[in-house]
């Protein structure tokens, strides 16, 4: 089983949780492409699931509340999804 940690802090007047995960990463060329709708990744060469909508979605949301959301990687260290909102 892969670790995961949640980690929720106050920035100023927004609250940000981040979920870190010691995956294999994310190529940096495709990091700006994540919240478009329909993209997928896929590094190892297996079968992608999904319609490649869910973080789309989600930043839609996050940005209508007055948030934002990204992400940080490195390849072979994991990522951490992130997102912003006011409080």
């Amino acid at each position: 089983m892969r670790e995961n940690h949640i980690i929720i802090e106050k920035l100023n007047n927004f609250a940000k949780v981040s979920v870190k995960d010691f995956g294999p990463g994310i190529p940096e060329n495709k990091l700006a492409h994540l919240f478009q709708r329909y993209y997928r990744v896929d590094s190892s060469g297996h079968q992608i699931s999904g319609l490649g909508l869910g973080l789309y979605i989600a930043n839609e949301i996050i940005e209508k509340h007055g948030g934002k959301m990204g992400v940080d990687s490195k390849l072979g260290e994991g990522s951490t999804f992130w997102f912003t909102l006011p409080v």
